[in-house]
């Protein structure tokens, strides 16, 4: 069997034992493509999870994530995954990426084991409802659709879309077509770039032709910044967006100087609205962490807290179905100002869909 690759050690504020009572498994590209959301978000995760340990844990037992990098490799993310299941992990956790999850969609009904919080909103996650699968973010089509309507009310018509030849991309796109057929838009071009071998060369001179006001971009990390760089680089001046998967700090540090008024889509609040309850009790936590909060970081936050609240209502000692059962009892859960809820036929969580835009000083605003 597999070596584990990475353990997230108890993290500070933790006294006691050396290892948690609760084992939880995460999946994700730690390395590669994705690996600074998936680094934010994790993050987040943390901070609740140290909170949680810190007053005792749930109902006295203390939560340990074991975390492996699959390298945002779908395959990678099946052999972790059965690694993360033999150790005895209750649940799978903030996994990232669409082929990723669908590819642990048959481990999950095998061992009957939960998957909270999958950090994609693809709608295949949606519908048909998977018994052992519980999404916690909105839909892929919900953020496209918002992105859609929103250029539209400020006049922007002419979009072009580059999206990722996948099953990600092909979902968004549902979603852009029908924002598109909503305001009587048909996109200027509808280009694909290859998910292991992005290469946007060829992509650009048909986006260029056809002279878009925005461009929007559907695929995650270092492919879309290239695709943007690429843009740019032609000397087209057209407004780029793209989703919320790409919501992270280190996205825009990777987009560099051509960061500043890039759209792009939030499933959570404002990450700096003291307005919003669950924002502030994410800020108090980060500022004692010293950690500058994102929306990646708050995506993680409050999957972790919709875990955190099915471990309770499954205690004590909180088994796979146990979970499971109790994540279904969720009946509008107050996060902080936001309703979760699940039950047998419904296991989508939150609908929220938002837009920000890069600011001069590299920070998103809304």
């Amino acid at each position: 069997m597999k070596k584990f690759a990475l353990y997230c050690a108890l993290w500070a504020g933790m006294s006691g034992s050396a290892w948690a009572d609760i084992k939880i498994g995460q999946t994700a590209g730690q390395t590669g493509t994705v690996a600074a959301s998936v680094h934010e978000a994790t993050l987040g995760a943390k901070l609740y999870f140290d909170a949680t340990n810190a007053r005792g844990g749930v109902n006295g037992e203390r939560i340990q994530l074991i975390s492996l990098d699959d390298k945002f490799d779908p395959k990678l993310t099946v052999e972790n995954a059965r690694a993360l299941i033999d150790q005895g992990v209750v649940a799978l956790f903030l996994n990232r990426g669409t082929p990723n999850t669908q590819a642990l969609m048959p481990l999950l009904t095998e061992y009957k084991v939960p998957l909270v919080g999958p950090s994609t909103g693809a709608m295949v996650l949606h519908s048909p409802v998977h018994p052992w699968l519980f999404n916690v973010r909105a839909t892929y089509r919900r953020e496209a659709e918002r992105a859609i309507s929103h250029l539209s009310l400020i006049g922007v018509d002419r979009i072009a879309i580059v999206h990722v030849d996948d099953s990600f991309g092909a979902d968004a796109v549902v979603g852009a077509l029908k924002g598109l057929t909503a305001v009587n838009k048909q996109p200027l071009t509808l280009e694909k770039y290859d998910r292991a071998k992005p290469d946007f060369a060829p992509i650009m001179p048909k986006i260029v032709a056809v002279d878009p006001q925005a461009v929007l971009f559907i695929g995650s990390g270092t492919a879309i910044v290239e695709g943007m760089k690429a843009l740019r680089a032609t000397g087209s001046r057209a407004q780029m967006v793209t989703l919320s998967n790409n919501a992270s700090a280190g996205f825009i540090k990777d987009l560099g100087d051509i960061a500043h008024g890039v759209v792009v889509s939030q499933v959570f609040p404002y990450e700096r609205s003291i307005a919003s309850p669950l924002v502030k009790e994410a800020l108090e936590l980060a500022k004692a962490a010293k950690v500058e909060l994102t929306p990646s970081i708050l995506e993680g936050y409050v999957s972790a807290k919709v875990l955190v609240e099915g471990l309770r209502r499954a205690s004590p000692q909180p088994t796979r179905e146990k979970l499971r059962r109790a994540l279904e009892t969720f009946n509008r859960f107050d996060v902080g100002g936001l309703e979760v809820s699940f039950s047998p036929g419904d296991h989508t969580g939150l609908d929220y869909a938002d837009l920000s835009i890069v600011g001069p000083d590299g920070r998103f605003r809304r």
